[in-house]
């Protein structure tokens, strides 16, 4: 389960941006929302179902996606991925002179087999500047590995006595031990590999081919077809096939296009159709039309497949999923729809986590989020980001959480300055 995610520019600065995913102490006026939005770990921790994030184009969302999905992948490619001279590929905050050559901070605070694991890394363009992972085997937090630079400090529990030597400056030490098998770092990136999730609401195609591998392999098909059913009204079925094509049968046009194909011989298409009835005059039903889904069926039709597959195994399995631009291309129902599965103990009985980016205010309701599901980012004027939750203000649970962001009370919104030179420009 994910506790909180942290990324920032140094260890100890007071800017760093956390969302976190723990409950606040706060009762909402619907019980309904306290009953099914959180879920308790232990007697002293809850945790959130799932987390919307609002703020104003530019205001850094899509960045703390990145950051987090460039997180994931550094814990397990550094080691294998890059070379000794390879520059890691993060980018300092370039608006202050005080951070500009400060190295860049992350870290994960997430649930392991019931067990709280802390793990983070400060890196520049060149080198691991720190390195560190701390657990809780019973009640306090007990250091697993320290590092500073080529310095690595650590517990006799890691088990990972003469890898320090084999860590390259710019790869992680967790990286390097879990491809030498130390068995709490392949945990960790087995975990993450596995449970977290990060998905573009702008980019189908990556989602497009988690789905049809899903269907074709059987894996939750049914649930999937009928998830995507159930939420775009219109559609009676939906059929997946692959067919094999020899790539020497392709006109030269297009195996210029794909002569980076790995396999020449043998390539697979995927059909993906779906199925409408057709009624006569008198509405009665006559027969259905196929329709192909990229040439036929609309942009939101097209996003509830891609995503289906990773929502309905992400709520089997009890993972997490952080969607940027959930709402791009859904109807506010159907983005309210997708939250509400992940807020019900019905549907999400694995607690399952969603963090979502949006720009839908119809999601901002006292009866779908308590206020501590709900955050805002907002760049100051100096460009740094801020992000922070409604739990934080002085808010009655039954206010009009909609309103009152529109109106800017929360912040989080763009200010737009005057439009009429438009106007005088073309006098």
């Amino acid at each position: 389960m994910l506790i909180e995610f942290s990324v920032g520019n140094y260890r100890s600065f007071k800017d760093k941006v956390t969302l976190s995913m723990v409950a606040a102490d706060i009762t909402a006026k619907d019980k309904k929302l306290d009953d099914n939005n959180v879920f308790a770990v232990d007697h002293k921790l809850k945790l959130l179902k799932s987390a919307a994030i609002y703020g104003a184009n530019a205001s850094g969302k899509s960045n703390l996606v990145k950051a987090l999905g460039f997180m994931n992948w550094f814990m397990i490619n550094s080691s294998k991925e890059t070379q000794s001279t390879d520059q890691i590929n993060v980018e300092p905050f370039r608006l202050s002179t005080d951070t500009k050559e400060q190295p860049s901070f992350f870290e994960l605070v997430f649930l392991m087999g019931r067990r709280k694991y802390r793990y983070g890394f400060e890196i520049n363009k060149k080198i691991v500047v720190s390195e560190w992972l701390f657990y809780v085997p019973k009640q306090r937090e007990t250091k697993l590995f320290e590092r500073q630079f080529n310095n690595i400090e650590m517990n006799k529990t890691y088990k990972a006595d003469g890898i320090q030597q084999r860590t390259r400056a710019n790869a992680l030490f967790l990286s390097v031990s879990a491809q030498f098998n130390v068995e709490i770092a392949e945990e960790i990136l087995a975990w993450t590999n596995e449970n977290l999730n990060i998905a573009s609401g702008l980019d189908n195609k990556p989602l497009l081919q988690y789905t049809v591998d899903c269907i074709m392999k059987d894996d939750n098909k049914n649930d999937i077809l009928q998830l995507i059913k159930n939420l775009d009204l219109g559609i009676d079925d939906i059929k997946v096939e692959q067919e094999n094509f020899s790539f020497a049968l392709l006109p030269d046009n297009l195996k210029e296009i794909i002569v980076n194909a790995s396999n020449f011989g043998e390539m697979r298409a995927t059909l993906i159709s779906t199925s409408h009835k057709i009624f006569d005059e008198y509405s009665k039903y006559k027969s259905i039309e196929v329709f192909d889904l990229e040439r036929h069926e609309s942009e939101g039709t097209q996003k509830l497949f891609a995503l289906a597959g990773l929502i309905v195994n992400t709520l089997k399995q009890g993972r997490i999923i952080v969607i940027d631009e959930l709402d791009a291309s859904l109807h506010p129902l159907i983005s309210q729809a997708i939250v509400e599965l992940f807020n019900s103990n019905e549907t999400n009985p694995n607690n399952a986590q969603l963090v979502f980016m949006t720009h839908d205010t119809n999601l901002l309701s006292n009866k779908l989020l308590r206020r501590d599901q709900i955050w805002f980012m907002e760049k100051n004027r100096y460009g740094a980001t801020d992000l922070y939750s409604l739990a934080e203000y002085k808010v009655r649970n039954d206010a009009s959480f909609e309103s009152d962001y529109i109106k800017g009370r929360y912040g989080a919104i763009p200010y737009i300055g005057k439009l009429n030179y438009l106007a005088d420009s073309h006098a």
